[in-house]
């Protein structure tokens, strides 16, 4: 994350420069100070993140549990995870475009099942004409016109292609369900991305916390080594490191501030608002529970589960129902045709009945066309097999993906264990600093040194915390199982 590099850099430059500017210890003038020093402050995730109890597993299964404080109800409104979801599926475009273009594909379904019903067409036709004058250029379906109004009807169908028409439209039913898939596909990103903003806008929440914190304890500090400065207890050097680390505390803090509005900003995008909105971020269960551990079953899941995977299986056999229809072009077609109409007013003399019908088949027998049928097979069949060849492909990237992602979800749990240590240990070397430096044993680079160790791990632990469930949501999203 930017702000844990930032937090990782600034404190690193600090020490750095600590160890340039003062190799050797330098000592208080006095000891038996009276003035207290303030305490490490105890960082943990879900007390500066979230209201509730927060359960944290380490690598031994055992738990730690922080109880925390609900906020001050009605400053932002309260969104959790699945709230959250819920909003960017309802309100992102992307889902909306999905779901428009799987409504679109099924009306496609319908054109091409309409070469499989009837056509009827209806005839108005009035003419006024000098009777039995000929035609000399042009056509009116007839060598000779005379005056008269009639009314009719015609009629075509398709009797049989065999298979031509049934294999365009069972491709086209497969395309169908290939966009249903693609859109619940696309429901998938959605929540995805949804996750990652709102896991960062919450991170750089708890992170801002620590910032603050950090803050406050740099400013207590300064203040007391200020006084015990006035009052000859301490170097000016103590002064002027205490004053560096209060301006580095505050610098971490701007950038803390700035990460909030950021990773807020990107939420709003995901969520589908066009406006500026933040938000009390709540998770749905605090607790952190353990990874899967049979990775051979995830894949079995993500094979049967995976909306992408199932898109590109439908196209496929889309595409092989196609090249199908395409080489029937090359058989004979049959249909049936029809007629009937009345002509009420017409000259007697030329007209025996004031009605006319017919009916009759058709066979149509593709001859010789340039090779156009047999080239446009050709390229619908090896359009069919890459399409096959797209379904393996993909099929290799879930096993690669599933599988990289179960390692990270193990390692990032792992990692939650570790940095919990970590800040247990760097809360109480932060202690022994401030109680070796009251008494006068230590220099303040000791006491900066612990401080930057102990804001380390709290950034540490937070970032550990999250990215873990970062992790799971992409093990999720990975084997299909996002909601």
């Amino acid at each position: 994350m930017v702000i844990q590099a930032g937090l990782r850099f600034r404190y690193s430059g600090l020490f750095l420069s600590l160890l340039t500017v003062c190799p050797v210890s330098i000592h208080g003038q006095a000891t038996g100070i009276t003035s207290q020093i303030p305490d490490a402050p105890q960082v943990s995730l879900m007390v500066l993140a979230q209201q509730g109890a927060t359960v944290i597993p380490n690598n031994a299964g055992q738990t730690a549990t922080t109880q925390a404080e609900k906020a001050a109800p009605g400053q932002y409104p309260r969104l959790t995870q699945s709230g959250a979801e819920n909003l960017a599926i309802k309100n992102n475009p992307r889902v909306s475009v999905a779901r428009l273009l799987a409504l679109a594909q099924h009306q496609v379904v319908r054109e091409t099942r309409a070469a499989e019903l009837p056509t009827g067409t209806a005839s108005i036709t009035a003419e006024d004409a000098e009777n039995a004058s000929r035609i000399s250029a042009g056509s009116l379906t007839a060598s000779r016109l005379f005056e008269h109004a009639g009314a009719g009807g015609g009629f075509t169908q398709l009797l049989t292609d065999f298979g031509r028409t049934r294999n365009l439209v069972v491709s086209s039913k497969l395309q169908e369900k290939a966009q249903n898939a693609s859109a619940l596909a696309s429901t998938d990103d959605i929540v995805l991305a949804t996750d990652q903003a709102f896991f960062n806008a919450l991170q750089a929440q708890a992170l801002l916390k620590v910032a603050e914190q950090n803050v406050s304890t740099r400013q207590t500090t300064e203040a007391q080594v200020s006084e015990m400065t006035k009052n000859k207890l301490k170097s000016t050097l103590d002064l002027s490191f205490a004053e560096v680390n209060l301006s580095q505390a505050k610098l971490l803090l701007l950038d803390a501030q700035n990460n909030v509005d950021s990773t807020m900003a990107a939420l709003d995008a995901v969520l589908g608002l066009d406006r500026q909105e933040t938000y009390d971020l709540v998770l749905d269960d605090p607790t952190l529970k353990a990874p899967p551990t049979d990775a051979d079953q995830l894949l079995q899941l993500a094979f049967q589960q995976r909306p992408d995977l199932e898109a590109l299986n439908l196209s496929q056999q889309a595409a092989v129902k196609f090249s199908r229809a395409q080489r029937d072009q090359m058989l004979p077609s049959i249909g049936a045709a029809g007629t009937v109409g009345s002509v009420p007013i017409r000259p007697p003399q030329y007209y025996l009945n004031n009605w006319w019908g017919a009916i009759g088949v058709n066979v149509n027998i593709p001859v010789f066309n340039g090779f156009l049928y047999s080239a446009q097979a050709k390229e619908a069949s090896i359009r069919a097999q890459a399409a096959s060849e797209q379904t393996r492909d993909l099929r290799d990237r879930i096993v690669r993906d599933v599988r990289t992602a179960w390692l990270a979800s193990n390692t990032t749990y792992q990692r939650v264990a570790v940095t919990d240590e970590l800040l247990r240990e760097a809360n109480l070397a932060l202690k022994l600093a401030q109680s070796r430096y009251q008494l006068g044993l230590s220099s303040i680079v000791e006491l900066s040194q612990a401080q930057f160790q102990q804001t380390d791990a709290a950034i540490g632990n937070t970032d550990a915390q999250y990215q873990y469930r970062l992790a799971l949501s992409t093990l999720n999203y990975q084997i299909g199982a996002t909601p």
